[in-house]
C-alpha cells in the first residue's frame, strides 16, 4: 500500500472520518493512490460511518403506517424508509 493510503487510514481510525481537504492535502504530499486504494479507502469510510438500529417496535408501528398512509406522502415515505432500512439489516 502507498504512503498517503497508510496515512489516510491511520486518519480514519484516529478522527472517525475524513474530509475531502484531508484526502487532498495527505495526496498532495505523498503522492497518489492506486484505483484499487481509492475503492478500499471509501469502504473503510463507509464502514466507519454510524448506524442506526431499528427496533422491532419502530418496524410494526412503520408496517402499520404502510398500511393506512396514502402511497407518496410525506409520512409513507418515511415510514418506507424504516420497514427498508429494518428489512435490509
Amino acid at each position: 500500500m502507498s504512503a498517503a493510503f497508510d496515512k489516510l487510514i491511520k486518519m480514519l481510525e484516529e478522527k472517525g472520518s475524513l474530509t475531502n481537504t484531508d484526502i487532498e492535502t495527505t495526496t498532495k504530499e505523498l503522492g497518489e493512490m492506486t484505483p484499487q486504494e481509492m475503492i478500499d479507502l471509501s469502504a473503510a469510510q463507509i464502514k466507519k460511518q454510524p448506524r442506526t438500529a431499528i427496533t422491532m417496535e419502530q418496524y410494526l408501528a412503520a408496517t402499520k403506517v404502510l398500511d393506512s398512509a396514502a402511497e407518496g406522502s410525506p409520512e409513507y415515505e418515511a415510514a418506507l424508509k424504516v420497514v427498508e432500512a429494518y428489512e435490509k439489516a
